[in-house]
């Protein structure tokens, strides 16, 4: 009798276990989504023009309107990923630029706190371009394109 709750145990205690694990799709996106509001007009972006706007060299978008870029907080992962993928250097190495750039007149991008904010100031921002993980886009937001296919969501 004794052996026949020790397999059982064992059972429940894996049931445990599957369900404590962390589900993973592996259809959902991965990566860091470039977004911008709906209605936005440009359909496609590269990555030299990403970094122009976020280094505050490209200032409108084709039809006028003023490019409002959003960055998260240099502590994030998605942030540092969009930083070295799109601007070839961390955070913290744009630290210098910015004050360089701050004796010209020059502000960096706003910093939002989350990338729940991100996404709410996009959708409300005329001409903002942000980014999020891959993962969290959804219809209140378009999807320019998606980079650092390795990050994981953050979710």
């Amino acid at each position: 009798m004794r052996h026949s709750i020790l397999p059982r145990l064992l059972v429940s205690a894996l049931a445990g276990l599957q369900l404590a694990a962390p589900a993973v799709d592996a259809a959902e996106p991965s990566g860091v989504a470039i977004i911008v509001a709906r209605g936005t007009p440009v359909a496609d972006m590269d990555r030299h023009e990403l970094a122009l706007i976020y280094k505050r060299k490209k200032r409108f978008w084709p039809d006028g309107r003023r490019i409002a870029p959003v960055n998260l907080p240099a502590s994030q992962t998605v942030r540092r990923a969009f930083s070295v993928a799109i601007l070839g250097h961390t955070p913290e190495e744009l630290d210098e630029y910015w004050r360089d750039q701050y004796f010209h007149g020059e502000l960096p991008p706003f910093v939002a706190s989350s990338e729940e904010a991100v996404i709410r100031f996009v959708a409300s921002t005329p001409g903002a371009v942000g980014y999020i993980s891959a993962c969290l886009a959804d219809k209140r937001i378009a999807v320019l394109m998606v980079i650092d296919e390795g990050l994981p969501c953050s979710r």
